[in-house]
């Protein structure tokens, strides 16, 4: 090309690359750091080139983005980092192409910038779960309804209630985990299709950035998408597990419930009605899910094309990035309301006396104590709340004479001591239930699992941050630095 591009391809296309380019800018730094210091250990780059163009590019690299000036008027972001170096050491950058298309360049930083941002969702992930684990055992013994279709279901505790949200976070987390190994493999050395025969060690040029492998065959590791896309769809499936919560305790703040109270710092006042304190971390949280949807909606749209094509990844560079930062901002916030979290134990089991969440208890006591079967015992006990608006022996008795013909005799102490909220919940021993005994190896095990799972992410995390400055001392050695 001897002009440069349209005016409307640059408001079109490469301006959007070019505000995706801070997103990129740091990792880019490192694999052109990396890339440069392979052809010098290879005897590629001339002496007298080595040392200005490392040290180029350790300046370029050390650069903030907005210092280098990505102005897509001169085309993607590669072009615009190359012009830089151009104008700092003339045509010797053109060094840096050698072995490596553009294209390989950025999905190489794209996977470095990623990586990262997954272990940190990891992090996040099992923090939330901790966090709701240290609450279910504050509240082991805070009982209220449970609900179904918001309606009054069984009684159970508060504790047993949130703790059902920390096994959906662990799973997306380690989901989250195994894609990032995936995710950690490098493209470095595929060309643009078919590799290169100046980089023939494809998988030291890759483990060398930090990366676990090489990605094996060449034309998929510059055009797989797969990764990513498993990548957004576990993000969102840990937002919309955020998002359950949330709207669920936006209902249990409201002042018809009054099961919860969000911290101050959580919320704000309404600047007309001085009554009111909006639950506002909730809609903050709420709207992330969305946006998260929308998101993962988008990056499998794009990346339905014909094998190939740039445009189901420039899409990505920055969206994909970005939307890992908003889950990942928002899994510390949803962790932040949970930690500061107040409930008011009268509340709830004031509206646990007022509903009839024993009656399945009782459907299968009739069902025990009469020989009948369970629809009969069931339609007998909603014949007594019905009619009777109670659930005590009368109620019963009544009730049995209308649907089998005869009474069926109950003892109303007796009755009414073993369905108390706290003996049904007692009761609830077997896996996975809301009595202590139950309750506390769950709580544990989540804890368990939540600090292997920040272990491992820390560990990686370690790993990655050796390698990556074990390029950069390299290249400091080679420029003489």
């Amino acid at each position: 090309m001897t002009g440069g591009p349209a005016e409307e391809l640059v408001a079109a296309g490469h301006a959007w690359e070019a505000a995706d380019a801070p997103w990129l800018h740091a990792a880019l730094g490192l694999a052109d750091l990396a890339h440069g210091v392979e052809l010098a250990d290879r005897g590629i780059l001339p002496d007298r080139v080595r040392g200005p163009l490392l040290g180029a590019l350790l300046d370029l690299a050390a650069m903030p983005a907005e210092a280098v000036g990505y102005d897509p008027r001169r085309g993607e972001p590669y072009i615009s980092r190359e012009r830089h170096l151009t104008e700092r050491i003339g045509d010797d950058a053109g060094w840096l192409r050698a072995g490596r298309t553009r294209r390989e360049a950025v999905r190489t930083a794209f996977r470095i910038r990623v990586r990262g941002q997954v272990l940190e969702l990891v992090t996040a992930a099992a923090d939330l779960a901790a966090t709701l684990a240290g609450q279910a055992e504050r509240h082991l013994s805070t009982l209220m309804p449970d609900y179904t279709y918001l309606q009054q279901a069984q009684p159970t505790t508060f504790g047993h209630y949130l703790l059902s949200f920390a096994d959906p976070a662990l799973r997306d987390a380690a989901r989250l985990l195994a894609e990032f190994g995936h995710v950690n493999a490098g493209p470095a050395g595929s060309g643009a299709a078919n590799g290169s025969s100046i980089l023939d060690d494809r998988d030291a040029t890759a483990r060398a950035l930090g990366f676990d492998r090489a990605i094996t065959h060449t034309r998929d590791a510059m055009w797989q998408t797969d990764p990513f896309t498993h990548v957004m769809a576990a993000a969102t499936s840990l937002l919309l597990t955020q998002d359950k919560l949330a709207e669920d305790l936006e209902i249990f703040a409201s002042a018809e419930f009054g099961f919860v109270e969000l911290a101050e710092e959580y919320g704000r006042p309404s600047v007309v009605m001085p009554q009111k304190r909006n639950p506002y971390a909730l809609t903050v949280i709420r709207g992330t899910a969305g946006v998260m949807l929308g998101r993962l909606t988008g990056l499998t749209a794009v990346v339905k094309t014909p094998s190939a094509r740039s445009d189901n990844l420039i899409y990505l560079y920055g969206e994909l990035p970005r939307a890992l930062d908003v889950a990942h901002r928002a899994t510390r916030l949803t962790t932040g309301v949970i930690r500061t979290l107040e409930a008011d134990a009268a509340r709830m089991r004031e509206a646990l006396d007022l509903g009839f969440t024993q009656a399945t208890d009782l459907a299968e006591l009739l069902m025990r104590c009469f020989g009948a079967d369970y629809r009969t015992a069931h339609r007998v006990v909603r014949h007594a709340v019905r009619q009777s608006g109670a659930l005590d022996a009368a109620a019963i008795a009544r009730a049995a004479v209308e649907v089998v013909g005869r009474p069926w005799p109950l003892d109303d102490a007796e009755l009414r001591v073993r369905l108390t909220p706290e003996a049904l919940v007692a009761s609830r021993t077997a896996l996975g239930g809301a009595a202590p005994p139950a309750m506390m190896p769950m709580i544990e095990g989540v804890r368990d699992r939540a600090a292997e799972l920040s272990q491992e992410a820390g560990a990686r995390r370690a790993a990655l941050r050796a390698a990556e400055e074990a390029v950069r001392a390299r290249a400091a050695r080679l420029a003489g630095r």
